[in-house]
């Protein structure tokens, strides 16, 4: 059964025992209207309720729902990651677990993967019912990543999404980087990313977990993301590239110093007046001659570690029901 699910439902969660009795029916019901073959992933990333054990609880009550549990609340992004190493369906749907996205959008997202040929397919949220601390935030992320992409996608963040089975076994996502998923696809080749109107819920239960620190770090993340893109598979045209530019200033400002030094000498015979070292020049030529060595050496290092990199998770599952292997890494148990 596992081999021919049509549908994997990843599910990343923290603190929402009210609402999962409640989303897990309601998957269950459009799966059956559709007659789906399907598993409910869901990833409790360390709550501290009783998530877990409606979690277990749901998986007597319904064989298509596993869990997996992780010791500590590590982030959205190793929940989905976690998911996504588990999932068996041919497509992987991802929603969040607070009944703001709804299970009804799922047929529409699994056909435009298998009918349409996209490679990922992001909701879009529209109309949406979140307080304007969360909109404004969204959509200044939202305008900036779609600058640096290239990807015209309006809702980046949001958590309903759709992705063939090839794409989450060959990415890997960590820190906040969940909200930037299809440009870590983008990286790895796969460019046809569709985008689809869904409707969005007013939350039901529980509060958001939106705050000022999600917004610095997905600021944060941004630019890493941004470098990583550009420079992973060859960091030493960024460091080498600074490294060269500083070098060759520090060694034109040391060619003027020491022409200038001659000059006196040699041609104008006049008398120093002071040391070469007590010229503010001499200094600034010091510092970019080291800065470039350093940068060249910072080059080299990343170089190496980008060779000889072996991803490792870092992710500590303690329960699971329903997972009779559990993967951390790609390809391995």
């Amino acid at each position: 059964m596992s081999q021919s699910l049509n549908i994997s439902v990843v599910v990343p969660l923290y603190n929402e025992e009210e609402s999962l009795p409640e989303l897990c029916a309601w998957i269950h019901k459009v799966m059956g209207l559709h007659q789906y073959t399907f598993e409910i992933l869901l990833v409790d990333d360390g709550s501290s309720d009783r998530s877990w054990e409606v979690v277990q609880e749901l998986s007597i009550n319904y064989e298509e729902v596993k869990g997996l549990r992780f010791n500590r609340n590590y982030g959205k992004s190793a929940a989905l990651d976690m998911g996504f190493r588990n999932s068996t369906g041919e497509v992987i749907i991802t929603m969040d677990a607070d009944l703001q996205d709804s299970p009804e959008e799922i047929p529409g997202l699994y056909a435009m993967i298998k009918k349409e040929g996209y490679d990922l397919v992001s909701g879009w949220k529209k109309k949406r019912y979140d307080p304007i601390s969360k909109t404004i935030p969204s959509k200044f992320f939202n305008y900036i990543t779609r600058k640096l992409s290239g990807i015209r996608l309006h809702d980046f963040n949001c958590g309903l999404k759709a992705y063939r089975q090839d794409v989450i076994h060959r990415i890997r996502v960590y820190g906040e980087m969940h909200r930037y998923i299809p440009v870590i696809a983008k990286w790895n080749g796969f460019t046809k990313i569709g985008e689809k109107v869904v409707q969005h819920q007013e939350r039901k239960y529980g509060t958001t977990k939106f705050g000022l620190e999600r917004f610095i770090n997905g600021f944060l993340d941004l630019l890493s993301i941004t470098f990583v893109s550009r420079f992973k598979r060859k960091p030493m045209h960024f460091f080498g590239g600074l490294g060269t530019l500083s070098f060759f200033f520090g060694f034109i400002f040391t060619i003027k110093i020491l022409f200038d030094k001659m000059f006196t000498i040699y041609i104008s015979k006049e008398p120093i007046e002071r040391d070469v070292t007590e010229q503010p020049l001499f200094f600034l030529a010091l510092v970019a001659l080291v800065i470039g060595v350093q940068l060249f050496l910072a080059g080299f290092l990343a170089e190496m570690m980008a060779m000889d990199a072996q991803t490792k998770s870092e992710y500590l599952v303690i329960d699971s029901v329903g997972v009779p292997s559990i993967k951390t890494d790609a390809g391995k148990q």
